[in-house]
Order: C-alpha cells, then sequence, then structure tokens
C-alpha cells in the first residue's frame, strides 16, 4: 500500500508518498528535503520502521530550514496516520528504544487523535547545533509530525554526549516505535489504538 500526503500553503509545498512493501536498497535516493542531515535522520526512520519515505520539497518565497522541518514533519505525520486509520489490524502504538554508541533513547507513540509531544533531555546536554542543523529544528521536525499525525509522542534521551549519536538515537527510536505502530496482527481487526475507539464529532454553527 502507497499513502501519499501533500500539505500546501503559500509559503511551501511539501509531499510525501509511504511506501509499506519493504525497505527497497536504493531507499535513500527518494528522500530530499535540501537539508543533509534531516535526511539522514529521515533514513533513520525509513530504515528502523520498514517503510519506503519519498519527499518533495518546493519553497514557494524563501528557504527557512524551520519551515522545511515543521511543514514536512506535518506532511509525514498526516500519511501514517493515514495508513492507521486505513489498515484494518494496525497497532496504532508502539515503543522502541534507540541505541548508537554512547547514545541511547525511547520513543513511544499512539495514533489515537490526540496531538501531544514530550522530549525530554533527562539533563544531558544536547549541542545546539549537530551537523549543521538547529537543534530547534530537528525537534520541529517531530513536533510537525506529532501535529499532523493528531498522535501522542514522548521521547526521552537516556544518555549520550555526542550530537550526531543523540539524534541518531532518538530518530532510531522513533522509526522503530512506528514500525510497531504499523504492525498488523489478526487479533487487532476491528479495534483501534485506544480504548475511546474511532473519535466523531458534531458541531453546528
Amino acid at each position: 500500500m502507497d499513502i501519499k500526503a501533500v500539505r500546501t500553503t503559500t509559503e511551501s509545498e511539501m509531499g510525501v508518498i509511504l511506501d509499506f512493501s519493504g525497505v527497497k536498497p536504493n531507499y535513500r535516493e527518494y528522500i530530499n528535503t535540501t537539508i543533509p542531515f534531516l535526511d539522514h535522520m529521515i533514513e533513520h526512520i525509513a530504515y528502523r520502521s520498514g517503510v519506503n519515505i519519498e519527499t518533495k520539497v518546493e519553497l514557494k518565497n524563501f528557504t527557512l530550514s524551520h519551515l522545511i522541518a515543521e511543514d514536512l514533519g506535518m506532511a509525514m505525520g498526516k500519511a501514517f496516520k493515514s495508513y492507521i486509520d486505513k489498515t484494518d489490524g494496525a497497532y496504532g502504538y508502539g515503543d522502541a528504544i534507540g541505541i548508537i554508541d554512547e547514545a541511547k533513547a525511547e520513543c513511544a507513540i499512539s495514533f489515537e487523535s490526540r496531538a501531544y509531544i514530550d522530549i525530554d533531555y533527562h539533563g544531558n546536554s544536547v549541542p545546539a547545533m549537530t551537523e549543521g542543523m538547529m537543534t530547534e529544528d530537528l525537534e520541529t521536525f517531530l513536533e510537525g509530525f506529532a501535529q499532523g499525525a493528531v498522535c501522542t509522542l514522548h521521547i526521552d534521551l537516556f544518555k549520550g554526549h555526542n550530537g550526531h549519536h543523540i539524534w541518531e538515537a532518538i530518530y532510531r527510536a522513533v522509526g522503530s516505535a512506528l514500525a510497531k505502530a504499523a504492525e498488523i496482527s489478526a487479533a487487532r481487526m476491528g479495534k483501534t489504538a485506544g480504548v475511546a475507539g474511532k473519535i466523531d464529532w458534531e458541531i453546528e454553527g
């Protein structure tokens, strides 16, 4: 199954295509955000989640890394949410640990139509800039994902001192948690991620 989501504003057009057929040998070729380190982080999500991720980034007025991170994160979150909603038997929730060398992080995610994110570094020092990308923009991508997916996302950094490794551990954890959330089980058929079930709204006026 392929899922496509395109977010268009007066500032940008951000597109994401998710291919759930298994990671292809050339999966990296489909990821191009114009920000090399963000490409690398999305590579980790793709590889760990088992999902091919194709990105399209078009900026209409100006090039801002914050804009790319936020809008692309929203588009990717929307695409994953669409998959979870359309796939009967998908768990819709998952948690995982991501590690590399000295760095260790955990991610827990649940697609229950509740947009919330919490990132806790637990006192670990995180560089303001890593590989030319600001920490706040690496956070912004994840915040955008949570908004687009209307999901609850908790990220905890348990240890790490190398900026590159810190973010690799975090994004690896995100990818692995998404793999669990997208997993399909016969026992989950007809069920939703949360006990509240499918949420409907009635609005008047």
